[in-house]
């Protein structure tokens, strides 16, 4: 038998604790999961939104794509993007939410296109920066959506901890509460009933001395 469940003040007192701190838990937990929650919804339509913005815009980017590739060629293209230089400015840090570690990406955003204007036309130039734009957009959602898996996540670790909190720790303690408490004011009805029998032999051991 646990001696943590035996029916003693000390016992209860444990128990009483255990069970607010399991209660403090449950809350905490609970305010956490809805913290997250909402940042979870809010990031679901920001990706909506993003995902919106980036067909559009690749839409738009392959379409400008087929007029450069008309009005300079495709070899003419082929050569223009081999002198783009490789993207290696992205870098991925952290933010912390609610204990969740979500990613920040951050890159060095180019202004113009990166190639000699003299050596291209108009429609080269619309569809480099157009697919400028969906490298950004790109990045956006990816960091978007690895955050709202991460949340996701979160939330399902933190449901199962405040619901066994809320079905099992909880429960426990309510009832080892009741059960100590009951067999104290058991054990205290006893020692009362004892201690007036004790008084009661006591006053008629008196009157009998006193006869």
């Amino acid at each position: 038998m646990d001696p943590n469940t035996f029916p003693t003040k000390g016992n209860l007192i444990a128990a009483k604790n255990s069970l607010a701190l399991a209660r403090q838990g449950y809350e905490l937990m609970d305010k956490k999961r809805n913290i997250l929650i909402r940042e979870l919804m809010e990031l679901i339509d920001k990706a909506s939104t993003l995902q919106r913005e980036i067909d559009d815009t690749f839409s738009e980017a392959y379409t400008a794509l087929q007029f450069a590739n008309i009005n300079n060629g495709i070899t003419g293209v082929w050569e223009t993007a081999a002198t783009i230089p490789i993207e290696n400015s992205v870098k991925v840090k952290t933010r912390s939410i609610m204990g969740t570690e979500i990613p920040l990406v951050e890159y060095e955003k180019r202004s113009g296109v990166p190639y000699s204007l003299q050596s291209s036309r108009a429609s080269l130039d619309d569809a480099v920066i157009k697919f400028e734009r969906v490298k950004e957009l790109t990045l956006k959602l990816a960091q978007v959506e690895n955050s709202a898996y991460r949340l996701a996540n979160n939330i399902k670790k933190t449901q199962k901890r405040a619901n066994a909190l809320k079905n099992i720790t909880i429960p426990y303690y309510t009832g080892l509460v009741k059960d100590i408490t009951t067999a104290l004011e058991e054990k205290e009805r006893e020692e009362f009933t004892r201690l007036k029998v004790i008084k009661r032999n006591n006053v008629k051991k008196k009157a009998k001395e006193n006869r």
